[in-house]
């Protein structure tokens, strides 16, 4: 079938249709006795599901566009699940799951009590290895491959890694390893980065099947063993021979020398080329790990996907016909682009002021900076740790590295941060993202360990902004502060609507500010609370106020603004003039309530009033509208309430 035949129009998924061989597929074995023609018309319609699936639900949906043709074929070739299938960055993974035994949930993806956006071993057998932070697939793959080894099974592992994630020095070490063990791996490099030139395709639809099948396998190997008994000299010109030869014809010779057999470039989206491929590797003897270099286009199929920039790779509900993002009209700026339009205000000043990210420009707001400062502004590639040591060189050298990076993948990067950051006490600032719940992006990309993981490093300062304001000062007082690693944390979403000051305010290290205090008189014999919040759930203490003083609670609010250095001054009047002090964060335990406790104690403190703490339960929350995820945490303002009445805490 040709491609142009193939592809999608938008007008054409408005209609019904009768996906026929679709609705015959409920696990991949019912598709194994399809023809290769009717592979392709499954093709079809598994792509015309998976759009009006997400336009229903918004979601990612260029990546799995790209992968359909390989779902298809890797399920229908391979015996899944009894041999693994292992997706990197499980945002590819939308037609796999409409292929094994998901469709009829397909439109619950994202959404509370849903399917989750990524492959999650508890939701399926078909889900082999959970994946949503990248580089992952081919050390998971390669540990099943050995485990499969020592049991003495014979079931493949397929791992399918995108061209973005190869950025990551983890999926290199993998590969290193692999070439080294020699266990039977296939991965399947998905290179969704190029276009598939003339000169190139006209190769790939010969070569490749050409030096994947038996017959070429058997005699590579049958070459190799005769040249071992060769002279050393001529054993070596007999290899640089057989390399030259691959490279001529196409072939990788990086992953060649990491122990890999190499096979491509192939056109991802031709199921003659990626069936054939897949039956002769299957049905080979072939001992060691194999690539398959395959080329894809992201969207593929859908015309406005294809030619949006960012090939409609997250996406809100959208219309079928057009594309078009039915996207609400935000009430205040997201926090996100106010952390980007403070950073250029302090770089215009600053010509030391950089900034970093990794691979994550737009969903940092970095785009914006590096628009108007391209020269000041590096983006280093799915590769935390590169970045955060990379931040530590230009701090050596008296740069001001702001270093933009979301907190759950900051997590990749730790010994980085204590190692080249905190230890050399060198002043690079973090600006971390998606800090707390994160809604539909789930458990995988809450920002929940930051505030503990840093806080007990020593020589860092750690901020969290109660609202896009304080961002702004903040992001002033990183720029301003040279005396070590500083760090500050805000939410997803859009801020609360308070007045943005032009240029932010540089704050003293250290010290919080009250921001609320009750208009009536404190009375001895009556409660009185103090409310001390850490980031950004300052607006829940607000309307927990007002019920409180309707039972003639007597409250003050504090911003505390740091947690590391702790205002101890802040903290010592709070617990000396309440009988009560709650604080609240949105991190898990182990961080700025802990904190407070230690201080408190240390100093005397806890028998002057009862102290609660509130922060994260301790469990992995799902995926939900991110006020249903605070609920579930219990961090509303009736929660505020609720344990300041009863004295319960968060749920554990």
């Amino acid at each position: 079938m040709s491609s142009k035949k193939a592809e999608i129009q938008p007008e054409s998924l408005g209609s019904e249709q009768s996906l026929r061989l679709l609705d015959q597929v409920i696990y991949p074995s019912d598709m194994r006795s399809f023809s290769d023609e009717q592979l392709k018309i499954l093709t079809d319609e598994l792509r015309a599901e998976m759009v009006q699936a997400v336009s229903q639900t918004g979601g990612h949906l260029g990546a799995g566009l790209g992968v359909v043709e390989l779902s298809v074929a890797i399920h229908a070739v391979f015996n899944t699940p009894e041999d693994r299938l292992i997706w990197d960055v499980g945002h590819q993974c939308y037609p796999h799951k409409i292929l094994t035994g998901r469709r009829d949930r397909i439109r619950t993806i994202r959404q509370g009590g849903g399917l989750s956006g990524f492959t999650r071993r508890a939701e399926s057998v078909y889900d082999p290895f959970g994946a949503a932070h990248s580089s992952t697939s081919i050390s998971a793959g390669l540990g099943m491959a050995a485990a499969r080894d020592l049991s003495g099974g014979t079931n493949h592992i397929v791992a399918v890694i995108g061209d973005g994630a190869m950025s990551a020095g983890m999926a290199y070490e993998a590969m290193n390893n692999a070439g080294a063990m020699k266990s039977r791996l296939i991965v399947i490099l998905n290179d969704n980065d190029m276009s598939i030139s003339p000169p190139v395709g006209a190769l790939s639809r010969y070569l490749p099947r050409l030096v994947s099948s038996r017959r070429y396998l058997m005699a590579r190997e049958t070459g190799k063993r005769l040249t071992e008994i060769l002279p050393p000299p001529l054993r070596h010109v007999a290899k640089r021979a057989e390399e030259s030869a691959r490279t001529a014809m196409g072939q990788g010779s990086l992953f060649e020398e990491m122990g890999f057999y190499y096979i491509g470039p192939v056109d991802g989206h031709n199921l003659d080329h990626l069936l054939s491929i897949l039956r002769n590797l299957r049905d080979s003897d072939h001992q060691g790990p194999i690539l398959i270099h395959a080329l894809t286009k992201k969207g593929k199929g859908y015309a406005p996907a294809e030619n949006a920039a960012d090939k409609m790779h997250g996406v809100a509900k959208f219309d079928v016909a057009t594309g078009a993002q039915k996207k609400s009209v935000p009430a205040a700026p997201a926090y996100t682009r106010v952390f980007a339009q403070s950073l250029c205000a302090q770089a215009r000043k600053d010509s030391k002021i950089v900034g970093i990210t990794a691979a994550m420009d737009s969903g940092t707001g970095m785009d914006l900076f590096g628009a108007e400062f391209p020269d000041r502004m590096f983006d280093v590639g799915i590769a935390e740790q590169h970045a955060v040591t990379f931040a530590a060189g230009l701090a050596a050298e008296g740069y001001k590295p702001f270093c933009a990076i979301y907190s759950t993948f900051l997590q990749r990067a730790y010994d980085q941060v204590v190692h080249d950051v905190c230890i050399q006490n060198l002043p690079v600032r973090f600006a971390m993202d998606r800090a707390g719940l994160v809604g539909a992006d789930g458990c995988t990309h809450a920002g929940s360990f930051d505030i503990a993981y840093l806080g007990c490093l020593p020589n860092i300062v750690l901020m969290a902004a109660a609202d896009e304001a304080e961002l702004t000062h903040m992001v002033a007082t990183a720029a301003a502060y040279d005396d070590g690693p500083i760090a500050f944390r805000y939410p997803r979403g859009e801020g609360t609507g308070v007045f943005l000051p032009e240029n932010g305010n540089v704050l003293e290290i250290g010290k919080g500010r009250i921001v609320y205090t009750s208009a009536f008189p404190r009375q001895k014999d009556k409660k009185s609370v103090a409310l001390l919040s850490y980031g950004t759930r300052l607006q829940e203490c607000l309307k927990a106020a007002a019920c409180l003083e309707e039972q003639d609670v007597f409250v003050t609010i504090a911003d505390a603004r740091f947690a590391k250095p702790l205002d101890t001054d802040l903290i010592t009047q709070l617990a000396t003039d309440h009988t009560q002090l709650v604080t609240i964060e949105e991190g898990s335990r182990g961080g700025f309530g802990s904190y407070v406790l230690e201080y408190m104690n240390d100093s005397g403190l806890l028998g002057s009033c009862r102290v609660k703490t509130m922060h994260l339960p301790d469990i992995f929350q799902d995926h939900d509208n991110p006020d249903k995820q605070y609920e579930e945490a219990g961090l509303m303002a009736a929660d505020i309430v609720r344990v300041i009445n009863d004295g319960a805490s968060v749920p554990l």
